[in-house]
Formats: structure tokens, C-alpha cells, sequence
């Protein structure tokens, strides 16, 4: 496997590449989050490369160029890793795989960039969000996300009204969710900011495959997925769409790293599921989960329905 990193100041974006040894045709760009991840980008892309896959890691917050938290992270950066995958490596069939947060860049870029044939959204949101300073409470009064240097249309979660990380009963459903829940929850509710500024994948011509876990205990990613296929049916996109929902599902879901190179992160499980409360109560069902995501996932890029 070969590795190259990428910076701001060189190359436009702050990414991490893994390629198998003989190269390859295909290539997946994964959006995650931070730079200082739990889960670190440049395991997903080791673990597209496993399969013969090109993966590259690009970092939205957290690394010199780039926002120090969650805030006016601009899309154009992809600009440049799509660039870099198609005229250095010569790359002609490019996916694009967003996990969490990193669902609304991997639309966005779609929408506004293309060239992928593949859209991948895991535990994903249906609307960009306020974006919050480092201190994670702060609302910023700008969106999470720019493109040419203007906000791209956001919806409000109000993080300072919640306690994020606090586990609590909500009348509309039946299991336990974060107070980050709730905030999301409440700002799904304006109907009228979240008409202006929901996702558009029907604008982005790809093939698309939508995962999530029905007791997603960080935001409704269920009910994201659901108003997103229901978007792309009322469009009548001509693409293939896919939609998976898995009973007892976690936020923490989709593809993994490696698990035999990956030992350690793997004992830390136990530690996940004290913050992942559906993930430690179904744990058994959402390691499964792993595995059979990473199969859609797999399969997803290389072509196959």
C-alpha cells in the first residue's frame, strides 16, 4: 500500500491518500469530520485500498488552512481532490463516501463539483447545519459549510439549549437519545428553513446508496434517509438509489477500519458503547452491521447493485 499526505497551502485540501500497490481505476474520496478523529480518515481509505480501491481522506476542520471547528468549511477544497484523482493518478471512475457530518460535503460536492459516479451517505443528515465554534456550544450565525466564499443555506440546531452528550427519554420515540438529538430533532421541525436549504442529491446524476440505523442516538438519520429517498422518487431520478435501514442501528455505522491491522481500536469498543448507547445495548446486531455495510459499500462503488 502507498500513502501521500496533502495540505492547504501545496494542494488546495488537507487529505491523507491510501493506494493499493498496483494502483487502480477506482477511487473513493471519504469525508468524516475533523482532522483529530476518533476514527482517523486515513483507516477508511486503507480499508477502500484492502479492495483494491484508491481511497483519499479529506479533513474538513481542525489542520492548518483549514477552520479550527465546525465552521464556514468551504466545499471548493474538492475541487482539488477530485483534480489531483483524475490528472496525477489518472483515476477515470470516482466515488465519494460521507459518514455523518461528512454526508452534507459529499452531497455538496457533488451537487457543485462532479465528476463521481457514486454517492455514498452513512448515518447522514438531509440539511447543512449552523456552524458551531470549538467549544462545540457556540453558534457561529454561519453555515457549516461556504461555497465561493458564500454561506450555503443552513438549518438552526441549537446546541447551547442542550446538554449534547446527555442521554434522555423523547416522546417521539421509544429509545434513548443525545441531547444533540433533540437539537436536531427541534430544527427539523421549522419546515420553512428546512425547505430552503435541504440537500439536493437529485442534482447530482450519480448512483446513490443511503445507510442508517433506526435508533441513531447522535441525530434522526433515519428520518434524513427517508426525506432524502422520498426526494429523490418525487424528482424521478433516473440513477440508481438504494436506501438501507438496519433495525437497532447505530449512529456509529457503515464501513470500518481493518479489523485485523486495527486490534486496538477495535478493544476500544466496549468504550464506544458507553457513548454510542444504542450501539452498546445492540452490540452483537451492529457489529454485524459493520460487515454487511461494508459489502453495500463495496459493491456499491464497484458497480454492482
Amino acid at each position: 500500500m502507498k500513502y501521500k499526505d496533502y495540505n492547504m497551502t501545496e494542494h488546495g485540501f488537507v487529505g491523507h491518500m491510501a493506494e493499493p500497490d498496483n494502483g487502480s481505476d477506482k477511487a473513493v474520496i471519504i469525508v468524516m469530520g475533523g482532522e483529530q478523529s476518533l476514527l482517523p480518515g486515513i483507516k477508511f481509505a486503507e480499508r477502500f485500498a484492502d479492495y483494491g480501491i484508491t481511497g483519499l481522506s479529506v479533513s474538513l476542520f481542525g489542520a492548518d488552512g483549514l477552520p479550527d471547528s465546525p465552521d464556514q468549511i468551504p466545499v471548493d477544497m474538492f475541487v482539488s481532490a477530485v483534480r489531483i484523482l483524475k490528472e496525477e493518478k489518472q483515476i477515470e471512475h470516482i466515488s465519494i463516501y460521507g459518514q455523518s457530518m461528512g454526508s452534507i460535503f459529499a452531497v455538496l460536492a457533488a451537487q457543485y463539483i462532479g465528476g463521481f459516479e457514486n454517492l455514498i451517505m452513512v448515518s447522514p443528515t438531509h440539511v447543512p447545519f449552523e456552524g458551531t465554534s470549538k467549544d462545540k456550544k457556540t453558534m457561529t450565525g454561519h453555515s457549516v459549510a461556504t461555497w465561493q466564499g458564500k454561506d450555503i443555506p443552513f438549518v438552526s440546531a441549537d446546541f447551547s439549549k442542550v446538554k449534547a452528550a446527555k442521554y434522555q427519554r423523547h416522546p417521539d420515540v421509544k429509545y434513548k437519545v443525545t441531547g444533540m438529538w433533540v437539537a436536531y430533532h427541534d430544527a427539523y421541525l421549522d419546515a420553512s428553513k428546512v425547505s430552503a436549504a435541504k440537500l439536493t442529491p437529485e442534482k447530482t446524476d450519480v448512483r446513490i446508496l443511503l445507510i442508517a440505523g433506526d435508533e441513531d442516538e447522535a441525530w434522526p438519520a433515519e428520518y434524513s434517509v427517508r426525506e432524502l429517498e422520498k426526494d429523490l422518487k418525487a424528482a424521478g431520478y433516473g440513477k440508481d438509489v438504494k436506501a438501507i435501514v438496519y433495525p437497532h442501528g447505530s449512529h456509529l455505522n457503515g464501513l470500518m477500519p481493518n479489523k485485523d491491522r486495527e486490534k486496538k481500536l477495535y478493544h476500544m469498543i466496549p468504550l464506544i458503547g458507553l457513548m454510542y448507547k444504542t450501539f452498546g445495548k445492540y452490540r452483537k446486531e451492529n457489529l454485524s452491521y459493520f460487515e454487511k455495510s461494508e459489502k453495500e459499500i463495496i459493491d456499491w462503488v464497484k458497480g454492482r447493485r
